[in-house]
């Protein structure tokens, strides 16, 4: 596994983490969602890599303000079309 020493400061150090996590895991699940929310990775790799389950991945992720459906306007006109010819 690769590691990196990052020197973050103290006031900085101390807005991440919360009493039950360490700094190292806190800045991982940072960095995980940020790439979730790029869509460097999906769903299911950013749970496999915070040890969660899909769902409560999903959930948090959610809480955090980052859809799991991600469509555009033509997208959701084209499943529209597509049900309603059904």
């Amino acid at each position: 596994m690769s590691s990196a020493v990052v020197d973050i400061g103290e006031d900085i150090a101390g807005l991440l983490g919360r009493e039950d996590e360490s700094l190292d895991h806190a800045a991982r699940r940072m960095i995980v969602v940020e790439l979730y929310r790029r869509a460097a990775i999906s769903a299911g790799r950013a749970a496999e890599l915070l040890g969660m389950s899909l769902l409560d991945f999903i959930v948090y992720s959610g809480k955090l303000g980052i859809p799991f459906f991600r469509m555009t306007q033509e997208d959701w006109e084209k499943e529209k079309r597509a049900w309603e010819a059904l």
